[in-house]
């Protein structure tokens, strides 16, 4: 099974995406982890990822899409992926559904995650992530936060707050996201395999909430 995870920044596809792996036993895509990994490295392409994330910008199509479909040439994808902030525009999901195609396989439902801007901004700002790379885990100083300030629960690191999660940066990228989402987001109703979650910060919707309701979405409608 494929899946695909829509919707803006912080609106937590990475969580929602990660338990959903968990559940399905497939693996979990981030494209902002992909990009991270390469920044990381300090090359040439790591140097020209950072900056268009650090502006809050797209990393262009032709880079994204090829680093996608390497990551999907994974033995560890055979049988499925939840893709996680790719693709972002219709050029890539066009050429996502070509490659898939080609395979023989398709994308089974694309998950739409729905949160007020307003709202994105809040969680974003008071986000704070694990920068261990076998963990990831991710909290908000709102309403999860780690049990020892500046501590990962999980693993004992020390939380960073990511370079571009601040307030200039997620409004730039919430109007890339929504110039661009539009158009996606009819590409994937046209194909019927479009499925909408309503969030907001005030609800008591959990994570593992939003994951039941998808699978039970799934099974309703016995997609395979």
């Amino acid at each position: 099974m494929y899946i695909i995870m829509l919707g803006a920044p912080g609106t937590g596809k990475g969580t929602v995406g990660g338990l959903l792996s968990k559940e399905l036993n497939i693996p979990h895509i981030s494209s902002g982890e992909i990009f991270r990994n390469y920044i990381k490295k300090h090359n040439e392409l790591g140097k020209e990822i950072e900056k268009y994330i650090s502006e809050g910008k797209l990393v262009p199509d032709e880079l994204a899409i090829k680093l996608i479909e390497k990551r999907l040439e994974e033995k560890d994808t055979e049988n499925g992926a939840i893709l996680d902030g790719f693709p972002r525009t219709k050029n890539q999901a066009t050429v996502l559904d070509e490659f898939f195609k080609n395979k023989n396989k398709k994308i089974n439902i694309a998950v739409d995650l729905s949160l007020p801007d307003e709202e994105i901004i809040d969680r974003i700002v008071k986000r704070r992530t694990c920068p261990n790379t076998e963990c990831r885990e991710i909290y908000n100083m709102d309403f999860k936060p780690p049990k020892v300030e500046g501590i990962c629960d999980k693993c004992g690191t020390k939380l960073i707050q990511r370079i571009d999660d601040n307030e200039e940066t997620v409004k730039q990228r919430l109007k890339t996201y929504h110039e661009l989402s539009e158009g996606l987001i009819k590409y994937y109703k046209k194909q019927d395999i479009l499925y909408t979650v309503k969030l907001n910060n005030k609800s008591d919707l959990t994570t593992k909430d939003v994951v039941e309701e998808i699978k039970a979405y799934l099974n309703k409608d016995s997609i395979k």
